[in-house]
């Protein structure tokens, strides 16, 4: 089976199976994160197509081969934001939703709920580094580098984000902020 590092240059040369075998590799990671922006499984899959579409038709401008996943990513975001903005729908989240999500954090599902409910209320930019750092468990340099913002920048809205959160959670998922990831 071939690496990353191998299947990413063949793609940029217009290798559609090294392309496939990059989606496959990333596909369930992909379809996490537009699961958590979209909030249900029709939308997901739409932007998760929108994005692979993107990705194929402009792989040949990706610059460095090494931020492939990253790329990948950016692409992804702004294609569900972009979506978002068209759609304008609230969708309510049923207990089975939920537990798509995963359950990293093992909250009980009111605790997810209130969480979600906080997320949303968000600005995008807030929700994005937040996502991107706790769920994705991206580095402030990786946030930096797909969003193309200082690090600093994406230090700060992380920060700001998750006060905001602490203020609208007060104390609903843990009131001993040492316990809790918020």
């Amino acid at each position: 089976m071939s690496t990353t590092a191998d299947l990413v240059p063949r793609a940029m040369r217009g290798d559609p199976d090294a392309f496939q075998a990059l989606i496959h590799q990333e596909k369930e990671k992909l379809y996490r994160m537009a699961y958590v922006y979209m909030r249900n499984e029709a939308d997901a899959l739409e932007v998760f197509q929108e994005t692979v579409y993107k990705a194929f038709k402009s792989i040949s401008s990706l610059q460095d081969s090494r931020y492939f996943s990253t790329w990948l990513t950016r692409i992804l975001i702004n294609t569900a934001i972009a979506h978002l903005k068209k759609n304008r729908k609230v969708t309510a989240m049923s207990p089975e939703a939920l537990e798509n999500i995963g359950d990293s954090y093992q909250l009980q599902l009111e605790d997810q709920l209130d969480l979600l409910q906080a997320m949303e209320t968000l600005e995008e930019k807030y929700k994005t580094v937040l996502l991107l750092r706790y769920y994705k468990d991206y580095s402030v340099k990786q946030i930096s580098e797909i969003l193309g913002c200082p690090e600093g920048t994406v230090k700060t809205n992380i920060h700001r984000g998750l006060s905001i959160l602490r203020k609208k959670l007060k104390g609903a998922i843990c009131d001993d902020p040492r316990d809790s990831f918020l």
